[in-house]
């Protein structure tokens, strides 16, 4: 990947933009599910946001990160025109087999998850995320991952996803998100990973 070229103090710069690079990749990857995809996203969206990351800290990561994520939003929705259409969706449901949209409701506790995202579970959740639905891994990767909430989420898929995607609201977001949490679940259940509730 090219260097993440930033203004600020050089020893500063050059560790924060290094790990900031390695999770814009990561997230992108999980979005998109294609590498070389992924590094292009992460350059166009440094190259299209002036930040400086030693005097801005949190929020010029966030203002990247958010840029990368809504890039990711439009490169799916091009590549699958319907996928992310909301009009066919009943707020907040179904919502299967989960009542909250935490991992708790799902079974899953803090070590567990932790070792989903950053363990020996890694591979495991990549595949699982693989057969989502476009739209589910996207929800999936903001809720779970970049910790958004369902409101910021329905934005970004209203501002990304085209015309197609203007009826997204919080309450589908926490549908789908249930749904994917009942999915992880499930899988992991069934892996053996997790013992059922």
């Amino acid at each position: 990947m090219r260097g993440y070229v930033i203004m600020g103090e050089q020893g500063c710069s050059e560790i924060l933009a290094q790990d900031t690079a390695t999770r814009l990749f990561q997230t992108a990857a999980l979005l998109v599910g294609n590498e070389s995809e992924a590094v292009r996203l992460v350059e166009e969206a440094i190259a299209g946001v002036e930040v400086d990351p030693c005097a801005e800290g949190e929020a010029a990561r966030e203002q990247v990160q958010n840029e990368v994520v809504r890039a990711a939003i439009r490169l799916l929705s091009q590549r699958e025109p319907q996928a992310f259409v909301a009009s066919g969706l009943e707020a907040g449901g179904p919502a299967g087999c989960i009542e909250g949209d935490d991992f708790t409701a799902a079974g899953l506790s803090q070590e567990q998850w932790h070792d989903l995202l950053e363990g020996e579970g890694r591979g495991r959740l990549r595949k699982w995320l693989e057969h989502l639905p476009a739209v589910q891994r996207t929800i999936f990767v903001e809720r779970a991952m970049l910790r958004h909430d369902n409101a910021a989420i329905a934005a970004h898929l209203r501002a990304g996803g085209g015309s197609a995607a203007a009826g997204w609201t919080p309450e589908k977001v926490s549908g789908l998100f249930r749904q994917a949490l009942c999915s992880l679940a499930t899988s992991l259940v069934q892996a053996g990973a997790v013992q059922p509730a």
